[in-house]
């Protein structure tokens, strides 16, 4: 009889209104701590709550120096907007990260803020940043995966013509540590997005919230892996969960009700401030009372 997936506990630390040594203390605690097995930033470039003009620190770079001040955390960015940054610059900046890492990256990666999110919509204008309509996105995802994967993998360079990209030469050196590549999780809820994750995913991310839909997104996953002839097993499923310091018990039926429906990989999203010793608070309050 198959076993049941481990449930894997993490930490993101969303990289606005913050320190950046406010981020690298938790990381440090996170990174001694066995029960708390990964930790993520987000990928904005612009606050999207709080203070619209603090400060907001760029994900791959601040992803780069927590992996060169942490030995043990498996790390990413939850998730990469595939709008930012060419896909071929992408896959060297992950490839980067992966060796300061010593191969402890998922690649996180999505299509990008939704049209009807402004706060997420201006950071795009004020860099000067193409925002192109869902359709565009989410194709242009499914050849970033494409493109990133045989940059990582392939030893001779190759030209790719794509509907959204096109690339002459394309060769990426050094490749990753992790073989046969970082694994890759694609975060996302809606259905054009799941094809994408059915496609080409590792693992899936989605935000929590109301339960019901995220268990309809992942029946949605399963028959869409169906129809390509993919175990819908072979797919990590991730959910993001919103910590409550003030009432951990809300925050622990949350992470009941995600492992009830499959979801093996719980990432739990720190508010700032972050009180002292935050960390060792996750695991005694959270993670060893929910398993």
């Amino acid at each position: 009889m198959p076993q049941t997936p481990r449930t894997r506990f993490g930490i993101m630390t969303a990289p606005m209104q913050v320190d950046y040594h406010d981020v690298l203390r938790v990381w440090r605690e996170a990174d001694a701590i066995p029960d708390i097995e990964h930790a993520w930033l987000f990928d904005h470039l612009m606050p999207i709550g709080g203070d619209l003009g603090g400060p907001a620190y760029e994900g791959w770079t601040l992803l780069s120096a927590l992996a060169a001040q942490t030995e043990r955390l498996r790390l990413g960015v939850l998730v990469t907007s595939n709008r930012f940054r060419p896909p071929a610059m992408l896959a060297k900046i992950a490839a980067t990260v992966d060796i300061v890492s010593g191969g402890r990256l998922d690649f996180g990666i999505g299509a990008g803020s939704r049209p009807s999110h402004p706060l997420a919509r201006r950071e795009y204008e004020a860099h000067g940043l193409p925002f192109h309509d869902s359709a565009h996105a989410v194709g242009s995802l499914a050849e970033a995966c494409t493109v990133i994967r045989r940059l990582w993998t392939e030893a001779e360079p190759f030209d790719f013509d794509g509907t959204y990209l096109h690339l002459t030469g394309a060769f990426g050196n050094p490749k990753p540590v992790q073989r046969p590549h970082p694994p890759i999780l694609i975060g996302g809820r809606s259905a054009a997005v799941l094809r994408v994750v059915a496609e080409h995913a590792d693992a899936w991310n989605i935000p929590g919230g109301d339960i019901g839909d995220v268990i309809r997104r992942s029946a949605l996953l399963d028959r869409y892996c169906a129809e390509i002839g993919r175990d819908p097993a072979s797919i990590t499923r991730s959910i993001h969960l919103p910590v409550s310091y003030e009432e951990p018990s809300s925050t622990r039926e949350a992470i009941g009700e995600a492992i009830d429906a499959g979801f093996q990989h719980i990432v739990l999203g720190l508010p700032a401030p972050y009180p002292a010793d935050v960390a060792q608070w996750v695991t005694d309050e959270l993670i060893i009372k929910s398993v």
